[in-house]
């Protein structure tokens, strides 16, 4: 009896212990994050309002819109900076459409959406820019296009959207383009001579190569180019779920010589840890077609419905995070969530832009201490953008100036 009795009331201290350890593990992250807030590497916002009829000026962020981001949430999510990716799709279409134009019109999108709320968001294209929108309490806003395609294989096209405001350029995204394989092809082996030269001009200028959806050959050859840090902008470690979006430890290993930054995603597809085994039926299910073909995603949805991934929790996401920590450092991983509007797609829990704290809740209860945890949330792309403007700097002066400088 007396055991007994001990057991329960173990049992009770235990049970309102935990619940009061949780809430003492989020109310140190919703600390943590008003004090030093994130700066979120990829939002799909600009598309989701292209794709709902582009009325920039009905869709207020203030209220309730369709999909995972307002104002309110990004605030509730400690939200200091955000890259806002000005994707555009690399499809026939788009293509004869004009890339370049579906740009042009990509970034109008997003500028007339920061100009809309003055109040709240800060256009950046520096560290002190962003600084800057710290202090004023604003939201320091950034241009990422997604997709070299944009380029349409010319230089100055690149040093255009740069003036635009553009501060990183994926290399690819689900196509290959003319110089460089999008991940799951292998057209050029990795990157061609323009290609190199595309790398080089982007340090020139200060713009960040973002390495998400590029095979790891292209990874690879970047790192042996570049002279200033790479970003991963929404990837995670392809160790833990061996998904093609996601980084090998073999480039891992090399980012501390580079400076470079994984910004881990809550996309759901890329935190599973039971990815491996459903990717090898679905290898077999969809034969020779790959991904980025039109027939990719009808055999997708098909497959899924038929074999539903486990769900990735807060948990995955943060193993994620630890292992390119482990890999890489500490100084080389920040947090790339990539909303685009469809909560189905995303980790259990972390679904909307108010929930970065419950990722950092979890964090806390792990172990990762302040210092550590400031680098992830912000301190570690800040110091990759100043290693880049130095790096731009430099260039400039070595070889000649060109406009824009």
């Amino acid at each position: 009896m007396k055991h007994t009795l001990i057991a329960l009331l173990t049992l009770a201290v235990l049970a309102l212990a935990g619940p009061a350890h949780a809430d003492d593990a989020l109310r140190h992250a919703r600390e943590l994050l008003a004090e030093h807030p994130l700066i979120d590497g990829h939002n799909d916002l600009p598309y989701v309002i292209r794709e709902h009829g582009r009325d920039v000026e009905s869709w207020d962020l203030k209220g309730e819109v369709p999909g995972d981001t307002n104002i309110p949430k990004l605030r509730d999510g400690g939200v200091g900076g955000q890259f806002w990716s000005v994707y555009i799709p690399g499809t026939q279409e788009a293509r004869e459409q004009g890339f370049a134009r579906i740009q042009l019109e990509q970034i109008d999108i997003a500028r007339r959406v920061l100009a809309k709320y003055p109040e709240v968001f800060h256009f950046s294209t520096s560290v002190a820019d962003i600084e800057q929108a710290r202090e004023q309490g604003k939201i320091a806003s950034l241009l990422g296009m997604e997709g070299g395609h944009a380029i349409e294989n010319s230089l100055g096209a690149l040093r255009m959207f740069y003036a635009l405001g553009v501060r990183y350029m994926t290399l690819t995204h689900s196509q290959s383009n003319d110089w460089a394989d999008a991940a799951g092809q292998s057209e050029h082996n990795g990157l061609t001579d323009f290609g190199r030269e595309v790398v080089r001009e982007m340090n020139r200028l200060g713009m960040l190569v973002d390495l998400s959806h590029v095979t790891p050959k292209v990874m690879q050859d970047v790192l042996d180019v570049s002279e200033a840090p790479v970003i991963y902008s929404h990837s995670s470690a392809h160790e833990l779920t061996p998904h093609m979006r996601n980084v090998p430890d073999a480039v891992l290993q090399r980012l501390p010589d580079n400076g470079g930054v994984v910004m881990a995603s809550f996309i759901a597809l890329f935190n599973t840890p039971g990815y491996a085994e459903w990717d090898a039926g679905f290898t077999r299910f969809r034969g020779d077609v790959q991904w980025g073909e039109p027939e990719y995603d009808g055999l997708y949805e098909a497959y899924i419905e038929e074999h539903p991934l486990p769900p990735a929790t807060v948990s995955d996401v943060a193993d994620h995070i630890e292992h390119i920590a482990r890999v890489a450092g500490h100084d080389h991983v920040g947090i790339g969530s990539d909303f685009f509007g469809a909560s189905e797609w995303m980790v259990e829990g972390l679904t909307d832009a108010d929930d970065f704290p419950v990722l950092f809740a979890e964090l806390v209860r792990r172990g990762w201490s302040d210092e550590q945890l400031i680098a992830l949330s912000r301190g570690n792309i800040l110091r990759a953008m100043r290693a880049a403007e130095q790096a731009a700097g430099r260039l400039q002066q070595q070889r000649g100036h060109r406009w824009p400088p």
